[in-house]
């Protein structure tokens, strides 16, 4: 289990279990985050709602975060992990989901450095690209990125950028790979048994 550390090199209060969970967009990661709250008790931390959240607060930070998006520019990884650290401190749970991030090998290495926290496991939900632009076309939540053009350029960066984050920890013995092309029902099985197999692990 990962010890926080603050910048100044502090712990923070508690120890935490973080786990990043990973997966190219349409891999269903966000249907089955949900189903790991439910059902183990863990807090999940979207990277992205937690970027909304502080441009729609107003506060100075939101505003350069904006600023940052607007121009076209990616927000600094230390911008993006402070927002995280801070929603862990403030959480009275020491369970963590880390849904969509690190996204490189950068945030990943500031992550380490800024918090102190190594993640126990990557949870990794594989599918091809052609079972993930299916659901993206089909999927009817109206996103204006849900374009076959958008779609293929987000693939392409989450190949360039996600998958040499995977590789390290893989090379760690940190991955824990789903086949998420399963019907969900299924998929969800899978993932029970990774984490029904960390929680005999402590209760030993």
């Amino acid at each position: 289990m990962g010890t926080a550390v603050d910048a100044s090199n502090k712990e923070v209060k508690k120890d935490v279990r973080v786990i990043f969970v990973l997966g190219g967009p349409g891999s269903g990661k966000g249907t089955q985050c949900a189903n790991i709250v439910r059902q183990f008790g863990y807090t999940h931390l979207s990277a992205g709602d937690l970027l909304r959240a502080e441009i729609k607060s107003g506060s100075e930070n939101g505003t350069m975060i904006q600023n940052m998006i607007s121009e076209g520019k990616i927000v600094p990884s230390e911008v993006t992990i402070k927002l995280l650290q801070r929603a862990i401190e403030e959480c009275g749970n020491d369970k963590f989901l880390i849904d969509g991030f690190p996204r490189n090998e950068e945030n990943r290495a500031a992550f380490e450095s800024v918090t102190g926290i190594v993640p126990d496991f990557v949870l990794f939900f594989d599918c091809s690209e052609e079972e993930m632009e299916r659901r993206l076309l089909n999927r009817n939540q109206g996103r204006e990125d849900d374009n076959i053009e958008t779609i293929r350029k987000r693939f392409k960066v989450y190949m360039e950028s996600t998958l040499p984050v995977i590789e390290h920890y893989n090379s760690r013995g940190k991955v824990r790979k789903i086949d998420a092309a399963k019907p969900v029902e299924a998929v969800f099985e899978d993932v029970n048994a990774v984490f029904a197999s960390i929680d005999e692990k402590v209760a030993a």
